[in-house]
């Protein structure tokens, strides 16, 4: 898309929006912090379906990625780069709040990533809280069995609180830009596989235990907020993670990924 196609764009928000669908956030602003009950909370991740093989995954998941060029597009605009930090920071602190499942975390910056790498938003902060809003309001609509309303999701002292129609016209806006493929490929696909091919010990004999989940979930999660791991593919990611929860050292990960890579 060039430049000026992607301004265009941007157009496209400008031009449907007016002051009535941006309220300033003030102490007139009604917002509920409670989270849904503890009991409605998902696992930590699910397997992919029995009739998606691990080869498949591999195959589809470069295409639900960023553009190749987005990463140095980033580096060079530091206002983008910027804008992401905050978006992202502010995803996952509203993600804690609710307990969602960190699948809806790494949805909710997929679809940021995917449509910025594709479409520009003005360099002003509410077009991208607007986008951090309407990617975490997906992703959560993909993933989670309680959804707080899109005011309720507004949280967290946000400069501008958006209407509903905003929001859901943002939505409508990121789908078109990712040709309608929200079921993206994450590194949570593929844990199962990785942690099956890892040996038993003596000390953990289940390569699957709650422990290392937890330290894998925790790795990926925190990829998320690196630049730099834009470069690598959802499967290279699970890869390290899994090794890295079962204790393996960093030398010898590039030995142990093709093991892993084995169907």
């Amino acid at each position: 898309m060039s430049l000026s196609s992607e301004y265009s764009a941007a157009g496209y928000l400008f031009c449907r929006e007016d002051a009535a669908d941006v309220l300033c956030c003030g102490e007139d602003v009604s917002i509920s912090r409670h989270p849904p009950s503890p009991s409605s909370y998902l696992p930590l991740y699910s397997p992919p379906s029995e009739e998606i093989t691990i080869g498949e995954l591999i195959d589809v998941e470069s295409h639900l990625m960023p553009s190749q060029d987005y990463l140095n597009r980033l580096r060079d605009c530091p206002i983008d780069f910027t804008n992401r930090q905050k978006s992202t920071n502010w995803i996952f602190k509203v993600h804690a709040h609710y307990q969602f499942r960190p699948v809806t975390a790494l949805l909710s910056v997929n679809y940021f990533d995917r449509f910025l790498s594709c479409s520009s938003l003005p360099p002003a902060g509410w077009p991208f809280q607007l986008l951090s809003v309407a990617c975490l309001s997906l992703a959560a609509k993909m993933e989670e069995r309680r959804i707080p309303n899109l005011l309720d999701l507004q949280i967290f002292d946000p400069g501008f609180v958006f209407e509903s129609k905003s929001v859901q016209r943002m939505e409508l806006w990121i789908m078109s830009q990712l040709n309608w493929r929200l079921r993206s490929v994450t590194p949570f696909d593929y844990l199962h596989y990785f942690f099956s091919k890892l040996p038993a010990s003596s000390s953990d004999p289940k390569p699957g235990s709650a422990t290392r989940l937890f330290r894998a979930s925790q790795f990926i999660l925190t990829t998320t907020r690196v630049l730099d791991f834009l470069r690598f593919a959802p499967s290279s990611i699970a890869a390290a993670a899994v090794l890295c929860s079962a204790g393996v050292a960093s030398d010898v990960y590039p030995q142990s990924l093709p093991f892993f890579m084995t169907a």
